[in-house]
């Protein structure tokens, strides 16, 4: 096939209603649904992506909020990403969203993309995968068999692939409030034309009594999904979060990445280089955070 920058032809459908999107979307496999369209439209330009059609969501009232339901943040999928950064509920109720937000792409993308769209997407460099799985957040969705809830840590399961199933749509993401003592941050090193992550950890840290109760650790970029570095959480657990115990803690970063992605740009051992510095600074952060 010669190079083109020209989509194959698709039929274009702008649904006023979630329940007629879902009837569009669950017609056919091959129907895409539309958010923000950074990730999908230059895809289709390339045939990397060929729908049979679209279905714009823009159209739909109701999906791009963002509030708290006491301990809850509730963001619509369609809130976009400059909306999230700009969101003084969003900063006061989980600042490490708001401060990943305000990192994403350029002004342009954060401008158009959208939360849901990034989930659904489940680009391997998208920086909310990363730490919505950190924030063991849920990813709320509709389809023709109703709503049901998806934990973030089971909704990524490959390359530009996710749980859901034809039809279901993402409609919104919930994560729990940060609480004093809590803290969370995001550490990420950017391809420097696209903004994706290359490699990026975030990282949610309690602290009760001047020790690490609780941590989650993830890792970004590295694999087709974000990975829970378990064994580097275990080694900060009942420590003071101090420097050592930080570094400590980063030099298990690799156990989590059996088979890290290489590329043109990295290769698959400097991403887990990547990946273990960027733990400790993201713990360091965290740490600081949680007081």
């Amino acid at each position: 096939m010669p190079y083109t920058m020209r989509p194959a032809e698709f039929a274009y459908h702008r649904p006023t209603t979630v329940e007629e999107a879902i009837g569009l979307l669950a017609s056919d496999e091959e129907v895409r649904a539309l958010a923000g369209g950074h990730s999908l439209l230059p895809m289709m330009k390339l045939r990397l992506a060929t729908p049979t059609a679209l279905v714009d969501l823009s159209r739909i009232p109701g999906l791009d909020g963002i509030e708290r339901d006491g301990d809850v943040l509730r963001v619509g999928a369609l809130a976009t990403h400059a909306s999230v950064a700009a969101s003084d509920v969003a900063r006061e109720a989980c600042p490490v969203l708001a401060e990943t937000a305000a990192g994403i792409g350029d002004r342009q993308v954060r401008n158009r993309g959208t939360i849901g769209g990034s989930v659904a997407h489940a680009d391997p460099g998208a920086d909310y995968p990363t730490v919505l799985r950190a924030l063991e957040a849920t990813i709320v969705v509709q389809g023709p068999n109703g709503g049901r809830e998806v934990a973030a840590g089971d909704c990524f399961v490959g390359i530009f692939t996710t749980a859901l199933t034809t039809g279901e749509l993402v409609t919104e993401v919930h994560m729990p409030v940060t609480k004093p003592g809590m803290g969370g941050a995001y550490a990420k090193h950017e391809h420097p034309a696209s903004g994706y992550s290359v490699a990026g950890v975030a990282a949610v840290l309690t602290v009760e009594g001047g020790s690490v109760a609780r941590a989650r650790v993830i890792i970004g970029g590295a694999m087709p999904t974000p990975m829970r570095a378990t064994a580097a959480e275990k080694a900060l657990v009942g420590s003071a979060a101090a420097t050592e115990a930080i570094a400590a803690a980063a030099e298990h970063v690799a156990e989590a990445l059996d088979s890290p992605t290489g590329d043109t740009y990295a290769s698959a051992e400097y991403r887990v280089h990547l990946a273990t510095v960027l733990t400790k600074r993201a713990l360091a952060a965290a740490a600081d955070r949680a007081g």
